[in-house]
């Protein structure tokens, strides 16, 4: 099978994974708190959700797996727009259902997260879960754009901004809003920068 084919199929299993029934938290409502095991630089450390809050606004954003199309993509933009992340007082984290072995490596590649940001292993599904996403098994046989197995299920992508005192302000997801994956890079920095501004209440 060439590569063009197998990426294509790839792109249109994921599309198809990101369209159960929109049930994901609200604006509004509490942010679950989480710790983690995630990877910034190549280096695994344990992410706090809570201890993140303390120094201001947090973008939650889930995603289907590492070394794909879109969630490279995404990827590539928050490590793009990661100073302006810096500027506006928000932590970015990324969670997926990756091993942190893959997630290592993702982590510390200079084309997709270039150490810049944080991702976390969420393996289980239960922090998905905590905040109404639900992991979709993968099928087997799909491999990432490196030709690797994934063998890993998939949380529909979807972007939390929750602001300093743990109440989410925005919930984007490609499902509902038809959203690609840069624009939850831009929307959710539109959000924290309004937010830093006072413009967003």
């Amino acid at each position: 099978m060439n590569k063009r084919l197998l990426t294509t199929m790839m792109t249109g299993a994921l599309a198809l994974l990101a369209m159960p029934a929109w049930a994901a938290l609200q604006p509004g409502a509490k942010a679950p708190d989480f710790t983690a095991t995630a990877s910034r630089a190549g280096k695994d450390f344990t992410f706090s959700l809570k201890a993140a809050l303390a120094k201001g606004p947090v973008v939650v954003y889930f995603y289907p797996s590492a070394f794909t199309q879109g969630c490279d993509l995404e990827a590539h933009t928050f490590a793009t727009d990661k100073a302006k992340f810096d500027a506006a007082g928000a932590t970015i984290i990324g969670v997926s259902a990756d091993s942190i072995e893959r997630l290592n490596a993702f982590s510390a590649d200079p084309h997709y997260c270039a150490g810049k940001f944080p991702v976390a292993s969420d393996a289980s599904g239960h922090i998905a879960a905590s905040y109404d996403l639900k992991l979709i098994p993968g099928s087997a046989g799909l491999t990432d754009v490196r030709g690797k197995t994934i063998g890993h299920g998939f949380i529909p992508r979807t972007t939390f901004v929750i602001a300093p005192d743990g109440k989410i302000v925005a919930t984007l997801s490609s499902s509902a809003d038809h959203l690609t994956p840069d624009q939850h890079v831009k929307k959710s920095l539109a959000i924290v920068q309004h937010m830093q501004t006072g413009k967003h209440h």
